[in-house]
């Protein structure tokens, strides 16, 4: 699908639940940075009259509609490889659809903890754990602490309880 076609997509989606959408913008390049298997990241900036509809409840139905668009794109895209447990992005596009700056103020604030915890893990010289967050959010960690040489970073535990470990490793 042509970003054209998924930004028009989108639009409908939202405008079905009675929503209004006053502006879509497309930026290609996208605040949790460049997947490292070369898929293309999309970043959709939509705003609505009535964000509440979709940032209620810390965001679940905007959650909702980013997953429901990305099964729409692979859907369409029926000559890309599918992967066991759908963990591939068969579709070769990252897609994000931020609702009123949602997705933007919650990277920036996971940016700030990461910054945080990664800084308490060098000045203990030791392993920290996050809080448990859902696989987008631990995504942004992991990505952000990236360059770190003196660190890295892993995911622990099951389900809910999931969340990133930050090792120190000394290496500077």
């Amino acid at each position: 699908m042509e970003t054209n076609e998924i930004q028009s997509l989108i639009k409908d989606l939202i405008e079905r639940t009675g929503v209004q959408v006053s502006d879509i913008s497309i930026l290609e390049e996208n605040p949790l940075g460049k997947n490292a298997n070369g898929v293309r990241n999309l970043w959709f900036k939509t705003e609505v009259n009535q964000p509440h509809f979709f940032l209620d409840r810390e965001g679940e139905a905007l959650f909702a509609l980013n997953h429901l668009v990305k099964r729409i794109v692979e859907s369409k895209m029926p000559d890309s490889p599918k992967t066991v447990f759908g963990e591939e992005n068969v579709s070769g596009i990252e897609i994000l659809i931020d609702v009123n700056d949602f997705h933007k103020k919650r990277i920036e604030n996971i940016h700030a903890i990461a910054h945080m915890m990664a800084e308490r893990a060098r000045y203990f010289k030791s392993s920290i754990e996050v809080d448990p967050m859902p696989a987008f959010e631990r995504r942004i960690v992991h990505e952000f602490l990236s360059t770190a040489n003196d660190l890295k970073t892993e995911s622990t535990g099951f389900g809910p309880s999931r969340r990133v470990v930050i090792k120190y490793t000394g290496a500077l």
